[in-house]
């Protein structure tokens, strides 16, 4: 395209997207205005894309990190062709492809869910580490940001990786309009303020005039050139350019033009110019279709009184794993050598990703890594996963599969005390939508779920613990997902207990105690604590009564709720009794902790006298 024609473009881009928030009565089409230029030179001149064949291995790849500016993705979407008029103007309806902020759940031109701001970046540089690293493809990775979410600690943990990593496939487009929700943003138009912060972390920076479109294209030039560091091109823009009563003006941010029509007469009206996106390179390396994704992997074995800690027993499987299957990914949070990631990193160094302590980008980076077809693994302690909830959450939303290992889990770690144990971690991943949740009490069974994580769906979650455990099934067992193990069983069994995870030999001791005064117990290992095995639950809890949930976690959200809510649809709900973390550890050792905490042998079989007591008394 020409410069008027790029400048018609960027006018058509703006009408689109103010009639696309004026049929929806809602978004945000100031937003869209300001990087209309930017987003129509990129595509135009600079960006490499099928539309007809989004999975193509050698598509550049564009993130709007921005995404409540989805309407200028939308309208770019229509002059591309790949949606018609009619369908723009179904922007937020329900039931259409055009969400208020893009997914990829029905547009499979989206990369990722942006929406929560502070995410695009990140996630664009696991998509840019796959191409560089995984797929030894040349595509490029585009971003396009906002001033206002370079506040977020996510994107300065992003832009130090794509620096260490010298991603120089990878561009960040900073949308610098001055104006956020509220108001005037930290920096204004104070573009050096933010080319000083991305040269600190080592990036090339181009400040430009974000509507000069030769200007712009010379910036994106200059990205393309650029050798051994990633580049951001900073843009002085306004906030709803091209309408005089909008342009830079505070207080419609998230609001469709107030006189719409007004406002697209005075942009030039409606145009019907077809935008030509650039052809991609032909198929080679890094096509997904190249990877083993199936085989069955040469588990490691232990056998029966074995102690081994679980977490030993996933690096091993998952170095297993890597070699069985070359889909698979290893991230972790510097700290492989305690969740044992640095297994799958001695024997396949090509991938494994080292995200430093930066659980944010470590969790993105395997978003964007599993956008390009392969399966990731990221690890750190269980506890550190909380301050990557979010992005946990946005991957759900995306669809995305990725497995996540928490390790260290609970008050069994001992002498550490509470700031790493992983004591919320259960309820959290529950709380996601479509998530599974295992947790494994010993090697084998690990082992086994380990591998079986890489053909789920959605958000996988792991947790292992620090110490030794005897191993208690052999090498053979099976354990689907869903499901459970009982242990213990007969048919005078007077009450349940339900363990998982370091609580399982726990419960195994007590039930032998009381059997020693006459007292049968059933216990059951419920390794799936999402999906949750409610058919075994029900039957113990029809022949034996009364149920005690077990758990090295606080009482919310974690295993003793899932239990209950396998008594949800209207079923009597049994005696139920919990036993969780209900004090504020300190440091002391694993057993001590245990004991502290009320979920030892002792205290599990002191439960149970008096429960099983009071069931006779009533």
């Amino acid at each position: 395209m020409s410069t008027g024609e790029l400048v018609d473009l960027a006018q058509q881009l703006r009408v689109d997207s103010v009639r696309a928030a004026a049929a929806a009565g809602s978004g945000h089409p100031t937003s869209s205005m300001s990087a209309a230029d930017l987003t129509a030179v990129l595509f135009a001149r600079h960006f490499r894309y099928d539309f007809e064949r989004p999975d193509h291995p050698a598509n550049d790849r564009f993130v709007l990190s921005k995404g409540h500016a989805s309407p200028l993705m939308y309208a770019t979407y229509k002059a591309a062709g790949a949606i018609d008029d009619e369908e723009l103007l179904t922007f937020r309806e329900k039931g259409s492809r055009l969400e208020g902020h893009p997914t990829p759940r029905q547009l499979p031109w989206v990369e990722t869910a942006t929406g929560s701001l502070g995410q695009g970046l990140p996630v664009g540089v696991g998509i840019a580490l796959a191409g560089k690293r995984l797929d030894h493809a040349d595509y490029r990775v585009w971003v396009l940001c906002g001033d206002s979410e370079l506040a977020e600690g996510s994107v300065w943990e992003a832009a130090e990786h794509a620096s260490y990593e010298n991603l120089d496939n990878l561009t960040v487009i900073v949308d610098v309009n001055r104006l956020g929700q509220r108001g005037a943003t930290r920096h204004g138009h104070d573009l050096d303020a933010y080319a000083r912060r991305f040269q600190a972390f080592g990036w090339h920076t181009v400040e430009v005039d974000g509507h000069d479109v030769d200007a712009v294209d010379r910036a994106y030039g200059e990205a393309l050139s650029t050798r051994g560091q990633p580049t951001a091109v900073i843009a002085r823009t306004l906030k709803g350019k091209g309408v005089e009563s909008v342009q830079d003006r505070e207080g419609l941010h998230g609001k469709p033009l107030p006189e719409a029509e007004e406002a697209v007469a005075e942009l030039g009206g409606p145009r019907g110019l077809r935008l030509r996106v650039g052809t991609p390179s032909p198929d080679g390396a890094g096509a997904p279709s190249a990877r083993r994704r199936t085989g069955t992997p040469g588990l490691p074995r232990w056998d029966k009184g074995e102690e081994v800690a679980t977490r030993n027993a996933f690096g091993e499987a998952l170095a297993a794993l890597g070699t069985a299957r070359d889909d698979v990914v290893a991230l972790d949070g510097e700290v492989g050598d305690s969740t044992r990631a640095e297994f799958f990193a001695k024997e396949h160094p090509e991938r494994y990703i080292e995200c430093y302590i930066a659980e944010q980008q470590m969790v993105a980076a395997a978003v964007g890594v599993a956008a390009r077809g392969w399966t990731p693994y990221a690890s750190t302690f269980a506890a550190f996963l909380t301050r990557a909830h979010d992005f946990i959450r946005m991957a759900s939303v995306s669809g995305s599969g990725i497995c996540l290992v928490g390790s260290h889990a609970g008050v069994a770690i001992g002498q550490d005390g509470p700031s790493q144990m992983g004591l919320e971690d259960l309820a959290m991943m529950r709380a996601v939508h479509g998530s599974t949740v295992l947790y494994p009490c010993d090697a084998n069974q690990t082992a086994h779920l380990v591998a079986a994580m890489a053909d789920l769906d959605g958000i996988r979650y792991l947790r292992t613990s620090r110490g030794e455990s005897a191993v208690v099934y052999g090498p053979d067992e099976e354990f689907p997902v869903g499901g459970s193990k009982v242990l213990r069983s007969s048919g005078e069994d007077r009450l349940t207990l339900v363990a998982a995870g370091v609580t399982v030999p726990e419960a195994l001791a007590a039930a032998e105690a009381l059997e020693g005064e006459g007292i049968a117990v059933r216990v059951i290992d419920l390794y799936s604590v999402k999906p949750v095995d409610r058919e075994t639950l029900r039957t113990a809890a029809e022949e034996t009564g009364c149920l005690m949930t077990v758990e090295d976690h606080h009482p919310e959200g974690g295993l003793g709720d899932a239990v209950a809510e396998a008594f949800g649809d209207g079923r009597p709900v049994p005696r139920l009794v919990r036993l969780a973390v209900r004090n504020m550890p300190g440091s002391a050792s694993p057993q001590e902790q245990l004991n502290a905490a009320g979920i030892d042998a002792e205290s599990i079989a002191a439960a149970g006298r008096l429960l099983v007591g009071e069931a006779v008394v009533s």
